[in-house]
Order: structure tokens, then sequence, then C-alpha cells
């Protein structure tokens, strides 16, 4: 093993070192699959168990880390928090939580779809404009996301570029359509081998997989499938003893998206 360089002639501590060399390491993604136990930093690092154990109450304090007992450390990756019952823009949510929303385009086209057409409302071989992004937050994928509308109303957003613009913003700019209710039904499944592979999920990682209907002016306009891992999304309600409350949770330092991804 290469040990790791710290400077023993520092004023800077060594578990101040460490530590910080250890928030290096994770944002470079070096614990993605793994983060390694005391022993191994001790030797890494050729510093006392003491010294390990201080470095790694920072990051256990910032939340970096997490630690159960009986459980090896691993790190504690960003959360988006979907509370229900409200429309979100995942777009806006990322960005207002200070991690860069980018999206790479895989398909933007014109088709026929007769599953999807009926969904919509519409005659099976009613032209649809199709777009199938993959939604990162900062540089780590977050979901793979597909949707369709009808022609009629979407064409012009064959010409937008989805590579940081939010659809929603861009319908309503391009053709004036704004929605303003839906609805989705959830399931948690284990991935396809090409979405885990596109989304790099660690093994046995099931995704949440989100089916939404978006309504305009009384009618279906936006039928979604939406594939999201399952270590990086979770859904959340509000509730009293006066009943069950939907809405959207105080802001925290997990991502807080509200309730379709646009």
């Amino acid at each position: 093993m290469t040990r790791r360089a710290v400077d023993r002639h520092s004023a800077v501590p060594l578990w101040s070192q460490v530590q910080e060399d250890l928030r290096r390491r994770v944002g470079l993604g070096e614990f993605d699959t793994v983060f390694p136990g005391e022993n191994t930093l001790v030797a890494d690092y050729d510093v006392s168990r003491n010294t390990i154990r201080e470095a790694l109450r920072g990051l256990r304090a910032e939340g970096l880390v997490t630690a159960e007992r009986g459980r090896a450390p691993r790190v504690r990756r960003a959360e988006v928090e979907q509370p229900l019952g409200t429309l979100y823009s995942l777009f806006a949510s990322v960005e207002a939580a200070g991690l860069t929303q980018r999206s790479e385009v895989r398909v933007l086209d014109l088709r026929a779809d007769g599953v999807v057409a009926v969904h919509l409302g519409l005659e099976e071989s009613t032209p649809l404009v199709h777009l199938e992004r993959l939604r990162r937050a900062g540089d780590a994928p977050l979901a793979v996301d597909r949707v369709w509308l009808p022609a009629s109303v979407a064409s012009p957003l064959l010409d937008a570029d989805f590579t940081h613009t939010s659809l929603y913003t861009e319908l309503a700019r391009r053709t004036g359509t704004r929605l303003e209710s839906g609805h989705e039904r959830i399931r948690a499944l284990m991935p396809t081998g090409r979405e885990q592979e596109l989304l790099e999920c660690p093994d046995r990682t099931a995704v949440f997989v989100i089916e939404r209907t978006g309504i305009a002016a009384g009618r279906p306009v936006e039928w979604r499938q939406t594939v999201v891992r399952g270590d990086r999304f979770a859904f959340e309600a509000q509730f009293s003893a006066r009943g069950f409350h939907l809405g959207i949770a105080p802001s925290t330092p997990s991502l807080h998206p509200a309730a379709t991804a646009s």
C-alpha cells in the first residue's frame, strides 16, 4: 500500500490533515463503492487510530460519512426529497441546493407511440414529441427521464437545448402551455441492466419508477416515466392530528424538489 503523506512538521494537526484529504477523496468519488475501515486508514496515512477517529468524527458531524453499529462506514450521498402532492421542477430544486443540474439529451424527436397516446387520451397514430434525458445532480447521475407530449402542442420544443434548462420553462416560453395538475404512480423496482449502467447504480440498488400524467387547460399534455436512483431519492409528506397534509418541506442541506421532474 502506498502511504499518503501527512506533514508532521506542520502547525495543522494530523487529524485535520487526514480529514481534509479524506474530504477531497470523497469529492472525487473514490469511496463510492466502499469506504475504508479504521485499520486501513491507519495503515494508509501511517498515523494513530485516535488520529483517524478524530478525522472521521468531523466527517460524520458534517453528514458526509455515516457510521452505524455493526456496519462499515459509508459515504452519504445527497438525497433528493420529493414532497408528495405538489408540482415541482427537479431542475430548479437541484440548482437551489447549490448543485449544477445537467441533462444529457439522449433522444429528442417526433414519433408515434400507441401505448403513450392512450395514456394521453389520443388516437394511437397521433404524432408525439419524445424527449429522453439522463439527469445529473452535480457530477452524479440521478434519473433517466422519458417524456411524451402531443406534437400539436409541443412541436416548438424540437429546437430547444435541454442540456441546462427545465422542460416546463421551455414549454411555457415556447408554447404558452403551463401544467396545472396531474397524477403519479410510483413503484420500487430493480433497474434493467441498461438503466443500472446509465445511472451507475451500485449492485442491488433499487430504483423508483414514477409514471405521471400532466394536465393543462383540463386535458392531458404530458406522459412521463422517470427512473430514479433509490439511494438518492426519498418521498416526504406532512401530517398532524388534524389530518394528512401534502406540501413542500422546509429547506435542509438535502435537495428539495417538489412533485414532477421538469
